[in-house]
């Protein structure tokens, strides 16, 4: 299904918009089943008032037949309407879990790290689901009970205008009950939530670093640390549990004072002839109804305070904007850039939300087609944060990052994305095959293509090994191969695209030096005279053949050269290859 447009009118009218028909239709089915629940008491009433107490045979048998046309009608309109309302209910639910969706995949990282991926998760499933079970009991059943208890209303003025005198008293107390009720529950509901998140997120930290945990023996903190966040869940539900349980005891014992004080006030009206048995039959019914309709909608408020919290919660997803936005007046890219690649910083600056020094500043240097440009520092030090700004992961705080000669945001974002190659710090796989995940960016690449992208990142032999080669499966993030060999097919992934501009990020990190040197000499040979190439690492031996080194520090490049040059004049880059001299990388 196409994902639904959210943008230029209000959600909901989006939402409902395919639904309209059917909407009408359940409107017409919920008003024949009230018109007939609310027949069926007038025509019992008949049936004693003027058969049972005439003992006249004949009518009884014509009213029954009546009824029971009445009463088959109102079991098929009731059966349209739960059909109707779960099928509507659910086809919104299933567009609104697709504009969240939709919604979050527009994100750049400043907001997915501002929600976090637990909550997203949480919010594009348990919080619609909650709205789509509000959805079901509104549609088959609340929008029913404004009819019921208007209509009962109306048909038990007409029976008795003085006993009716008593739903004054009945139904406002029965308001107050709920509404008290409702008023506890809906801070408990949003703490609920909450804890719904905090759970998540436990669970993926522990199921994703169960390897670090088990190899620091922290089996037992970890334990704890879920159940302090089951139990404080637990505890919350069980509050909201003791509160909502009290509604039905409340409703049902209004209900019954409220029969027992009409019974009492309606016998000493029949026994002055005011009053006939029978209608005191209907209005008892009516009476009953118009309860039921209370207590139907109280079913609401039931769960509508969890319903509300999780509305506001998907509301916030689909308010927020991202910061990387698609340029208002796109700039057309060079006919040269596919086969070109060419990167300018210009007096870059990037902080994060919140800092208060910037990561990165007054950066500038360029990359030609055809040049190797390597970025190394410590940890923290901003290289990764260089590789973002580049295909507007982030967008630069201050300054310009230019691509092709164009900046990028003034580029279209499918346009930009198209003349990259990235090869996340952190390599990541698709659930499926490895073909499949080869051909992520070129869908129609051959088999040829993918075994020579394989050949130059080193990662042929392994696959050969497999008995499915390229259909070999792949586990939910690559979880089923090595870190190197995870790298080397992220870096095959990238070679499939033959894009115009190659990121690095720290890309092998996880091969050993042999692995890695066969690594830089193929892909030397294999990228073509056109490509820019963008390399963080911390290896210096992966580094050190660049045709311009940059030594980043705190954020700003405080060395620029070949290794040689560096050597020779920068302190920070001979600290660099001293540290690592016991690894085989001095100069």
């Amino acid at each position: 299904m196409d994902k639904p447009d959210i943008s230029g009118r209000p959600l909901w009218r989006t939402l409902l918009a395919p639904h309209l028909p059917a909407l009408f239709l359940l409107l017409a089915c919920q008003a024949g089943q009230a018109i007939a629940a609310l027949t069926l008491p007038t025509l019992s009433a008949d049936v004693i008032d003027r058969g049972v107490l005439r003992n006249d045979i004949q009518h009884i048998l014509h009213m029954i037949l009546i009824m029971l046309v009445v009463a088959v009608c109102q079991i098929l309109f009731s059966i349209g309407t739960a059909w109707l309302g779960a099928r509507i209910a659910i086809g919104i639910g299933r567009d609104l879990r697709s504009a969240v969706y939709a919604r979050v995949q527009l994100f750049s990282l400043k907001e997915m790290r501002r929600f976090g991926t637990s909550t997203l998760i949480t919010r594009t499933t348990n919080d619609v689901q909650q709205l789509q079970a509000v959805l079901v009991m509104i549609l088959t059943i609340v929008m029913t009970a404004p009819i019921m208890a208007i209509g009962g209303i109306v048909m038990a003025v007409r029976q008795d205008a003085q006993l009716s005198l008593l739903l004054l008293v009945s139904v406002p107390l029965l308001a107050l009950i709920i509404g008290i009720i409702t008023a506890l529950t809906i801070p408990l509901f949003s703490r609920m939530q909450g804890q719904i998140d905090r759970l998540n997120q436990i669970l993926r930290e522990q199921i994703t670093g169960l390897r670090v945990i088990r190899a620091f023996v922290r089996d037992t903190r970890e334990r704890a640390r879920f159940a302090e966040a089951k139990d404080g869940l637990t505890d919350t539900t069980l509050r909201v549990g003791r509160l909502m349980a009290l509604q039905l005891p409340a409703a049902s014992m209004v209900m019954q004072l409220s029969s027992v004080a009409m019974v009492w006030f309606a016998a000493h009206r029949i026994a002055l002839g005011e009053m006939q048995v029978g209608s005191l039959v209907a209005f008892l019914t009516y009476i009953i109804q118009i309860l039921i309709s209370v207590m139907i909608a109280s079913l609401l408020f039931a769960i509508a305070p969890r319903a509300l919290v999780s509305g506001r919660r998907i509301a916030e997803v689909l308010a927020t904007t991202s910061s990387v936005a698609e340029p208002e007046q796109p700039v057309a890219l060079p006919a040269t850039a596919h086969t070109r690649g060419e990167v300018e910083f210009r007096d870059v600056y990037f902080s994060y939300p919140g800092a208060t020094q910037p990561v990165v500043r007054n950066v500038s240097f360029n990359i030609a087609p055809g040049e190797t440009v390597a970025v190394i520092g410590g940890t923290g030090s901003g290289k990764s944060t260089l590789v973002n700004l580049i295909p507007r992961l982030f967008d630069a705080t201050s300054g310009s990052v230019l691509v092709a000669g164009v900046d990028v945001c003034a580029l279209p974002l499918d346009s930009l994305w198209s003349l990259i190659g990235l090869v996340p710090q952190e390599p990541f796989l698709f659930s499926g095959t490895i073909a499949d995940n080869l051909r992520y960016g070129q869908p129609d690449a051959s088999d040829e293509q993918l075994w020579h992208a394989l050949e130059v990142a080193q990662a042929k032999d392994f696959v050969a090994e497999l008995s499915l080669g390229l259909a070999a499966p792949v586990a939910q993030g690559g979880d089923n191969f090595s870190g190197g060999q995870r790298q080397r097919l992220t870096i095959a992934r990238a070679i499939v695209r033959r894009p115009a501009i190659y990121l690095f990020d720290d890309s092998s990190s996880a091969l050993d030096y042999a692995t890695d040197a066969h690594l830089r000499a193929a892909l030397a040979s294999d990228l073509g005279p056109g490509a820019a190439v963008l390399i963080v690492g911390q290896r210096v031996n992966a580094l050190r053949h660049a045709n311009r080194i940059l030594v980043l520090d705190k954020g700003e490049i405080v060395g620029s050269g070949t290794h040689d040059q560096l050597l020779e004049t920068s302190a920070e880059y001979r600290e660099i290859v001293e540290s690592q001299r016991g690894s085989e990388v001095a100069a």
